[in-house]
């Protein structure tokens, strides 16, 4: 491999990374403006109730005091400070399941191996029950560096969740990194998106269609059957829109409905 094809590529997994990060900030950033909105909102509150209180105390003490024990405000965490639980173990571990994807651009199916993923498989799982996944956008495609089409965010931009984090599993499946940092991630295979950070996958996935160097970082949970590589690497080969090299995809994605069963 040429020196300027080696550098493309670093240069390449180099933009992957930072919009992670960014990513992850940007939700960083919304959870401390949530945080201050609410405590701004609890301190005009208590404002309020101390207000109403002292005026009670000059036309009647007990009902003054009655007052401040009904109006006080109840401590109540902030939606940003919440967060959901992983799925309950629901999954045979020692099984193999396949998740299939019926898509605007055809069928795409990958099996995925509990024993080696059980928390990653019983979240796509859970999900999948429910519907999560359905009426969903495939929103990112990059077509230099790295090849790899990214699925499973229900908000279609890269910021959307199930509320919870997946453990990072299988990290070792695809050899040691090299001297770059990286190892190589087949064709075929599906791996589990993050912030950057350790720990911090969800929901959104990719599908890799063309040899692909990565840090050992993303959880490698699925292989994709040949007639499923087949349809993601057409969507590949029609390129990004407005012939960027990362961004929605020409051919756009929608998951129709998706499903996971036992094999």
């Amino acid at each position: 491999m040429s020196s300027s094809e080696q550098r493309r590529r670093q240069l390449a997994r180099e933009k992957f990374e930072r919009q992670q990060k960014r990513r992850e900030e940007a939700r960083r950033r919304n959870k401390r403006i949530i945080a201050i909105v609410a405590a701004s909102v609890a301190v005009v509150a208590v404002i309020s109730v101390s207000a109403f209180v002292v005026a009670g105390r000059d036309d009647d003490k007990d009902k003054g005091s009655d007052a401040a024990a009904s109006q006080s405000p109840s401590p109540e965490p902030s939606k940003s400070e919440s967060k959901a639980p992983l799925p309950p173990m629901k999954i045979d571990k020692k099984a193999t399941y396949t998740m299939s994807l019926k898509t605007t651009q055809g069928d795409i199916a990958f099996a995925m191996d509990a024993a080696k993923t059980p928390q990653t498989v019983n979240s796509f799982k859970a999900l999948a029950d429910k519907g999560y996944f359905d009426a969903t956008k495939c929103h990112r495609l990059t077509t230099q560096g790295i090849f790899v089409l990214q699925c499973g965010d229900p908000k279609g931009d890269g910021t959307g969740g199930p509320g919870y984090n997946i453990p990072d599993e299988n990290l070792d499946a695809l050899g040691k990194a090299g001297a770059d940092g990286t190892v190589t991630y087949p064709p075929g295979t599906v791996a589990m998106a993050n912030t950057g950070q350790p720990d911090s996958g969800g929901s959104q996935y990719f599908l890799v269609y063309k040899e692909t160097k990565l840090p050992p970082t993303y959880t490698p949970f699925g292989t994709m059957d040949k007639a499923s590589l087949k349809a993601v690497e057409a969507i590949g080969k029609a390129g990004v829109e407005g012939d960027q090299p990362d961004g929605p995809p020409k051919k756009a994605v929608t998951v129709e409905k998706a499903s996971v069963e036992k094999d």
